[in-house]
């Protein structure tokens, strides 16, 4: 990626300056270099540099292996009515996303697109120091002079963001999808919980397996087991971050699923701020990361989703908030079938999943969506399955014969496919359906749509 010049701090008239600067980014008008999407003022300029800094802590972070060095660009988004900052660790395995809404921001339109932010050391060192009573204009993208004069030297940064951040995106707005709002602690409680959480390298990772709380009138209490109500912690040490914006909090609110068996579920935990909600959303355990949970397989394997996709896509317009019901009037499709191709839009990037409105929203990334294809092995592998006619179907069973000859039964249980494999032994259906059943479910639905043309054509008319 390419900057116009570093992202800094300067010393204004009017008070102080925060130009983040923009590399190639997607805009309603097409590809831009340099896209500026924001010039204004935040209405409170330490709160809105410490969680930036929140953001930037998650993408220099590796919470798994963190010997390994990890530094990336945060994704800045400009949805018309609010900024939104995101980015993701270097294991994979938190997704951090900061929003900066109406009420945050003063003086200023937000215009549309998606692009990265340059955040560099020296801009991290002078946003730690920024007070409670310095004027901040926010400028998201070059100035007006860097506007209209083009040439000029340029900053390269060798950090392009990596195919893992792509499948994270895709895999996290599947997971955030299905969450629901489990607990919200006011500011005092919130604060006492989060800093009595264990510190990085407090405790041997995955010691004691799966943590979990549970809400207990005002706050949280931790339990050895998923009891009704309760929430995953997975390696509690990940919500390191939000000790930046703790002092600014005035709620705590957490999401999650709910509760089926004791294994470990991801969670999401946004601070409520002045204007903003910061929100991590960590992974089902630390060595885990979002990339390879396996939730948009399905939404991957039918071509019907892919044309529904494409169809969504044209009616897509940066909104902040995406309304199922209206894109399924718009496009005279099944709610259902809007939600499947809003996945596999998300597997290129182009959606994500805001779970305090419970709402998707419209972003854009560079990336090439055959790329997705290519990057998901159990797709490609249940693509040749199908190629060599390795399945065989007899009701609700199926037999897939793999490559070494040997054969794998498929049942189908009130539409749940389960599998003889090892990876479904292993993971029991919770990273996504093992190639196996991904072959299945392609065959039977090649199968039903061979069939529709003479149902349909049977019928009355």
């Amino acid at each position: 990626m390419a900057y116009r010049r570093p992202s800094a701090l300067e010393s204004a008239a009017d008070g102080r300056l925060l130009g983040l600067e923009t590399s190639r980014g997607a805009t309603p008008t097409g590809l831009q270099d340099h896209p500026r999407f924001f010039s204004g003022f935040v209405t409170s300029p330490q709160i809105a540099a410490a969680a930036l800094l929140a953001v930037a802590d998650v993408a220099a972070a590796r919470y798994y292996q963190p010997q390994l060095r990890a530094s990336l660009d945060p994704v800045v988004t400009g949805n018309g009515d609010r900024l939104r900052f995101e980015s993701f660790s270097g294991c994979g395995g938190v997704y951090a996303r900061l929003d900066v809404l109406t009420p945050g921001l003063d003086g200023g339109e937000v215009g549309h697109g998606t692009t990265n932010v340059d955040v560099n050391d020296p801009l991290r060192e002078a946003l730690s120091r920024i007070g409670s009573d310095d004027p901040l204009h926010l400028r998201v993208g070059p100035d007006e002079l860097a506007v209209t004069t083009l040439d000029g030297p340029v900053v390269e940064k060798k950090v392009p963001l990596p195919d893992r951040w792509l499948r994270g995106f895709a895999e996290a707005q599947v997971v955030a999808a299905g969450f629901d709002l489990r607990a919200e602690l006011p500011a005092d409680e919130a604060v006492r919980f989060l800093r009595g959480l264990p510190k990085a390298g407090g405790a041997r990772r995955g010691a004691a397996g799966p943590r979990w709380v549970v809400p207990v009138g005002r706050s949280l209490r931790p339990t050895t087991r998923p009891v009704p109500g309760a929430v995953c912690l997975p390696g509690p040490e990940r919500l390191a971050a939000l000790q930046r914006v703790l002092r600014h909090a005035t709620a705590l609110r957490v999401y999650g699923p709910a509760v089926g068996a004791a294994a470990a579920e991801a969670a999401a935990w946004e601070v409520v701020l002045p204007g903003m909600r910061l929100t991590l959303t960590l992974s089902p355990d630390a060595s885990r990361g979002f990339s390879g949970e396996g939730g948009v397989l399905d939404a991957l394997a039918t071509e019907e989703t892919a044309e529904d996709a494409e169809l969504i896509s044209v009616l897509l317009a940066w909104e902040p908030r995406v309304d199922v019901a209206d894109l399924a009037a718009a496009a005279g499709l099944t709610p259902e079938r809007v939600r499947a191709a809003l996945v596999r839009l998300g597997t290129s990037g182009r959606v994500g999943y805001d779970t305090a409105e419970a709402a998707y929203f419209h972003r854009e990334l560079p990336y090439d969506a055959e790329r997705v294809e290519k990057h998901n092995p159990r797709l490609r592998s249940a693509r040749a399955l199908v190629a060599a006619g390795a399945v065989s179907l007899d009701g609700p069973l199926a037999t897939v014969t793999a490559e070494d000859g040997h054969a794998h039964r498929v049942r189908d249980e009130a539409g749940v496919l389960t599998c003889s494999c090892l990876w479904w032994a292993k993971y029991r259906g919770g990273r996504g359906p093992c190639k196996h059943a991904l072959a299945v479910r392609m065959v039977r639905r090649g199968a039903a749509a061979e069939l529709q043309p003479a149902v349909v054509g049977g019928g009355a008319r």
